[in-house]
């Protein structure tokens, strides 16, 4: 049960820690409470440091990004032209490149599938020809056995004066 202690001990200093700084950081305003329009004709590090804002490089302004479309259009801002998140990633070049990743993933997956159901397959195949191959060996031993008793079955006959000299013929009538 120390152990026990000790957790709970960590998990009550933690929770008290993560109370004490949103406190904290209510008191304090933060830089995601000035609107984006403020920030325009300043520099790009001050306007992005609001998530919510972008960007435009040579109209120098800070505009709200437009959360209803997923492309800003060419009237708040070109999309070369447009900085989100970092001032020095190219807006159109972190669509085009997070698309080609995007692309590479998904066309990896489908190679990936395809490759372990293939393996399966031939894992399949395998495995059948391993079982039918232990399956004739298991039938010609069978077989083996199968002659080997009625020969001796003969030869009792034979011993004993039972060997008939027509198979189809009735026991009794000799």
């Amino acid at each position: 049960m120390p152990g026990l202690n000790k957790i709970l001990a960590l998990v009550f200093a933690l929770n008290s820690y993560f109370i004490l700084s949103a406190e904290a950081q209510t008191s304090n305003p933060s830089p995601d409470s000035v609107p984006c329009a403020l920030r325009s004709n300043t520099s790009c590090d001050e306007c992005l440091q609001n998530v919510t804002c972008l960007w435009c490089i040579p109209t120098k302004q800070c505009v709200d990004y437009p959360v209803r479309n997923i492309l800003p259009s060419k009237s708040v801002c070109p999309l070369s032209d447009a900085r989100w998140g970092l001032c020095w990633v190219n807006f159109q070049i972190l669509i085009i490149t997070m698309s080609v990743l995007a692309g590479v993933i998904i066309i990896a997956i489908f190679v990936c599938c395809f490759c372990c159901c293939k393996c399966e397959r031939i894992g399949n195949k395998r495995e059948d020809a391993k079982v039918e191959r232990q399956t004739r060996a298991r039938k010609a031993r069978q077989k083996a056995r199968r002659t080997e008793m009625q020969l001796r079955h003969d030869e009792i006959r034979q011993k004993y004066g039972l060997a008939k000299d027509n198979p189809y013929a009735r026991m009794d009538d000799h």
